[in-house]
Formats: structure tokens, sequence, C-alpha cells
């Protein structure tokens, strides 16, 4: 069991989980090895493009330029179902045409529009948090009410130009759901055939040391897929498609608990036929492949294990799913959690979300004052500095976002230089920002520095075309001077306020949500289960939200500094089985073979977590106590042994 314990620290925590000063500067200009986007890329060149392109046609550039303010929207597409996307994108472009049109009313009054940078900031770095949602956060609703306090003072202005950005708000929003007419199920496709691709991978590793590995990929992928098709869904309207992909999904599920029941009873390897059929029908999800063309051929293997044989039946009914041409309607509908579940579980005193909200406000409000307080030119780059350094997720990426941040700025003002000393005009000028903005989106994938090349000569071609009659000299000196005033306070108010918060809150955490999963279990395994819709309970939504959470503030937690490193690497163990637990127990809910357990297995199943729960809360070695036998489910049963044992060693430790 100690073997197994090692296993899991040393595959999180191979390297160091704070870095020399030497090594963070060698981490803020190392190439991520990510595939470019091209797609996007070009797609967000003409968005932003176009309605400067209009403007100059109307012969109103600077209108143009508006609205290409509210084309930042297509920057908050990511590969999510077309039903969130439509949804995401709107309150986008809604949102970035109201921080102009708010950022224009209060303009004259300075401290007003301290205070409001800031709320802006904390309200959306709370949204995205709380659903968890990938991509630019607040830096881009940041900068369109900034842009708007910098523009010249007219209040009266204010409907005009929120009008103009949701114009170009709503150009984003078109193009970014053209993919729904060709392939409407395509992330949820997606998202079900890299279950498929990481589960065959898993099989094949069965009975080897790449086996905790290749699981411990897995299931992040599984929750990743269930994630992104409750996101799919639509009330009013169930697809044959979507139908299908929601059947193979759970397959999926039967599958794995199959394999993790063969590993846990044998440790042997499995037939490499099964890895291969299951990775057939990750090759007949391609997107490029037709509806009629998803069936494969299942390899059959002469076995008598019970086990292997209900593998195979598992892939089987797969495939079967595969080819019927009218799937049934699942008889368990994934629910989705409601705005007020999902803002809740989030709006806590010990919410890692919550607080990382009010330090983002707050230090946001600082640097506006800042840079009032001083009367820069053009202040409102301190704030945006402020907020893009903000943006990373851990203290250690703050510091990569600053020094990215400062040399990209560097060399992006050379950059403009070179472009604005040959001075543009008209059609020039569009083509400029639809190239910048696509290099831009390319980069951004490699290194943020990278990047920063691209943004810099971007933001200073929108500002000199809005008619501002300085020169390039005064715009390049503003510019670096604001870009390192918004880094150093970005900072400084990142390292005095809550450095430690991630650390201290772990174990308070890790006790409730292992108490939130004794709760579930207690629904679950109990009789009162038949009177209940489990997939609603409340006991489920306060697991899910301390899963969640958790994962968040471990993830924090290893960027702070100073950190403990041996602390957090014999807590990474704790984190991987609780996870492994409420997969488990998702799965256990779906799963036809759900026991109800009798009384006294429960109560010391209850014990077991209570002590478990004490032990993380108090960090004392508190005594193990005998995990009873759950029939039909023996690997949920050997995780929750891995998870005991794992506070043990965390209290040693």
């Amino acid at each position: 069991m100690q073997k197994s314990m090692q296993k899991r620290r040393a595959l999180k925590t191979s390297e160091p989980l704070y870095p020399t000063l030497l090594k963070t500067m060698q981490q803020a200009f190392q190439l991520k090895k990510n595939p470019l986007p091209w797609p996007k890329a070009i797609t967000a060149g003409i968005c932003s493009g176009i309605p400067v392109l209009i403007g100059l046609t109307a012969g109103n550039l600077q209108y143009g330029m508006l609205a290409g303010i509210g084309s930042f929207s297509y920057l908050y597409v990511a590969n999510i179902p077309y039903a969130q996307r439509a949804k995401k994108l709107f309150f986008v472009m809604v949102g970035l045409a109201l921080a102009v049109g708010l950022g224009t009313w209060v303009a004259p009054h300075p401290l007003t529009s301290a205070f409001l940078v800031g709320l802006i900031g904390a309200m959306v770095t709370f949204l995205f948090g709380a659903y968890n949602v990938q991509g630019p956060a607040a830096i881009f609703f940041v900068l369109a009410f900034s842009l708007s306090t910098g523009m010249p003072l007219d209040p009266s202005a204010a409907p005009l130009r929120t009008g103009l950005v949701f114009l170009g708000g709503t150009l984003a929003w078109i193009l970014g759901m053209m993919g729904w007419v060709r392939n409407p199920h395509g992330p949820e496709t997606t998202a079900v055939r890299r279950v498929y691709q990481e589960l065959a991978a898993y099989i094949d590793s069965v009975g080897s040391r790449k086996a905790q590995e290749g699981r411990q990929r897995l299931v992040p992928v599984l929750k990743a897929a269930e994630e992104t098709l409750s996101a799919g869904q639509v009330s009013w309207q169930r697809s044959e498609q979507y139908q299908r992909l929601l059947l193979l999904n759970d397959q999926a599920n039967a599958i794995f608990l199959d394999v993790l029941e063969y590993s846990e009873k044998t440790g042997d390897k499995l037939p490499p036929q099964i890895g291969r059929s299951v990775r057939s029908i990750a090759g007949s999800l391609n997107e490029k492949r037709k509806r009629k063309e998803w069936h494969i051929q299942v390899e059959e293997t002469e076995e008598e294990d019970k086990t292997i044989q209900r593998l195979q039946a598992n892939v089987r009914e797969a495939n079967d799913i595969l080819s019927n041409p009218f799937p049934p309607d699942p008889s368990q509908n994934e629910i989705r959690l409601s705005l007020w579940a999902v803002l809740g579980g989030s709006f806590d005193k010990n919410s890692i979300v919550f607080l990382t909200s009010i330090r983002y406000g707050l230090i946001l409000a600082v640097a506006a004052i800042v840079a009032y307080s001083f009367e820069l030119n053009r202040s409102y780059w301190v704030t945006l500095s402020c907020a893009a350094v903000m943006s990373g997720a851990t203290i250690i990426a703050t510091f990569h976002r600053a020094i990215q941040r400062s040399i990209g700025t560097l060399v992006g003002i050379m950059v403009a230089t070179i472009i604005l000393a040959a001075q543009p005009h008209g059609l020039i000028i569009a083509v400029l920002i639809m190239l910048l903005t696509a290099l831009t989106e390319l980069a951004i994938v490699l290194n943020y520095g990278l990047a920063a090349f691209f943004i810099t000569p971007n933001a200073l071609i929108l500002a000199d075309s809005m008619g501002q009659n300085h020169s390039l000299s005064f715009f390049a000196s503003a510019r670096m001077t604001d870009v390192i005033i918004g880094c150093v306070i970005g900072l400084v108010g990142t390292l005095l306020i809550g450095r430690r918060k991630a650390s201290s809150l772990l174990p308070h955490l890790i006790a409730k949500t292992i108490r939130s999963q004794q709760q579930y279990l207690l629904t679950l395994f109990s009789d009162h289960r038949k009177n209940l819709e489990l997939k609603q309970s409340l006991e489920r939504r306060k697991m899910q939200t301390n899963l969640s959470n958790l994962k968040i503030v471990y993830t924090t937690a290893t960027g702070e500094i100073p950190s403990n490193k041996t602390k957090l690497e014999y807590m990474w163990p704790v984190i991987f089985s609780i996870e492994q637990v409420g997969y488990l127990l998702e799965s256990c809910l779906k799963s036809s073979r759900c026991p109800i357990l009798p009384d006294t297995t429960l109560s010391q199943l209850l014990l077991v977590f209570e002590t478990m729960a004490k032990s993380a809360e108090q960090k004392a070695l508190l005594g193990k106590k005998q995990i009873p036998e759950i029939n039909g489910f023996p690997q949920l049963e050997k995780e929750i042994r891995e998870l005991q044992d794992a506070l043990q060693m965390s209290s040693k430790a």
C-alpha cells in the first residue's frame, strides 16, 4: 500500500512545486507544445477587421474601431457545446457593450471609474471561476471599460458607443456559431471520442507500471465529457446524435468499472483485442466520418473469466449504440446545476473563487486610483497591465505574466515604431489589425510574452487611429511606463493579499469534501434513495461543488510563494483519492448493480468517513478503521482504503 502511495506522489511531484528565481525566468519564456489554432486565429482576425472595414467604407473610422471592441467577444470562443457557446458569447458581448457604455458615462469622475473597474473585474472573475470557464476571463471587460474612459469625454455618447460595440459583438456571435450549421454536436463528439481513446490506452496499460498513470489521465477526461454533454443539453430538443453520445459516454463508464474490477481482482493484463475494439470506437467518432460509417467489428476472445465476459459484452453494447439507427432515450438524463446552486457554492468565505475575485477587484481599483492620482498619460494602460498580470492562476504564474508582459511590451513597442513610422492609413490599418489579432491568437497558446509582441502594436495602432494628436514617442513612452507601474502594482498586491490563503484552506476543504461524500454515500446506498431524485439531490450538488473547489485550491496552493513543498507532495495522494472516490460514487449512481447496504455496513462507512474528515481537519494521526465490504463495487472499497492510507501518510509527514 505504501508503494501505491509513493507512486501517486511521484506522478504529481516529478518537478519542484516552487522554482528558483532563475527557473522562474526560464519558465516565463518557455514555449508550450500546443497545436496552433489556425481556424480560430484566422476567424478572429476577420472578426476584428470587418468592423474597421465597414467604418472606413462609411467614412467613420472611429465608429469602426468602437465596433471592433465588440469583436473581442470572439476571443471567448472555445471548444464547448454550441448550446453553451451561444449563451456564453451573448453574455460576453452584452457585458462588453455595457462596460463601454458605463465607462463613457462615468469617465468624468475618476474615483467612480476606479471603483467600477474593480467591481467589474471582481464580478467577471467570480462568474468565470464559479462556472470554471476557460478563457481570457475579466481582461477584455476591463479593457473595454478602460478604453472608454480614455476616449474624449462625452457622457451623452454612451448609448451610441454601447450600440456600436453590441453590433461588433453580434458579428462575433455569428462567426462563433457558424460551426453549428455543419456539425451541431462537434464538441460533444470530440469529448466522447477522447474518452474512448484514453479508455483504450488505460485498458492496454492494465497489469503494467503505467496503469496508475493511465487511470489518472482517464478520470478527468470522463468527468470533462460528462460536463460537456451536460452543457450541450437543450431542453426543447434531443437529437438522435446527442442521445447516442450520452449512451456511449455511460457505456464508457461501465467499461471502466469492469476494467477496475478486473485490475483489482487479478492485476493481470487484459486481452489486447479489447483495447483495439475500444480504440476502433474512438476512430468511428471521428468528426470527418459520416454518421453511417459509425460502425466497427468487435474482436472476440475466448475467456472464462466472468469480469472479462461482462467487459466484452459492454464493448459489444457500445458498438450496438453506434450501429442502431435510433438509440433509445437515456433513462437517466443529466441534470445541470441551477444558477443559484453554482453561485451559492462559490459565494462562501472559504471559497478560493470568492477570495480571488475580491483580491482581483481590490488590487485593480488601487491600480486605477494610482494611475489617476499621478495623472499619467493614457492611465488605463496601468489598469490593463495590472489586470493582465493578475490573470495568472497562481502567484508563480503572476510572476511569469509580469515578466512576459514587460519584455513583450518592450519588443512590441519596437515593432509598433516600425509600423507607425510608415504612417499607415485606410485599408492598411484594417489589414494590420486583422493580421496582428490573428498572430496574437496563434502566439497566446505558445507563450503570453510572445503574444504581447503583437498585442502592443495593435493597441498603439488603435490609440493612434482614434484621432489622438500625439507623436509615436509619446505613445511608446507612456505605454512602457504604464505597463511597468501596472505590473508592479499587480505583483505587490498579489504578494501582500492572501498569498498563503490556499494552503491554509486545504485541510478545512479536504474535510468538507470528505463529509459531503459521506452524505452522498449514505443517500446513494440506503433504501431512502427510492423516494429521491438522486441526480438533483442536494448531497450530490454539494459533493460536486466541493470537489471542484478542492482541485482549484490545491492547484493555487502549489503556486504560492513560499510553499511547503513536502506537505503538498504528501497531500497529492489525498486529493487524487478524494477525486477517485467522487467519480466512483457517481458511477454507482448510473450502475444497475448499485446495492442497498445494510445499516451496519452504512454505519461503519460513516464512521470511516468521519474519522478521515477529522484526521484532515485536525491534522492529526487518528486510528485506521475497518472498511466494510461494498457488494458489487470492490473498486470503491479499495479507493476508500487508499484515501485512509493517504491521510495517514499525510498526517505523519
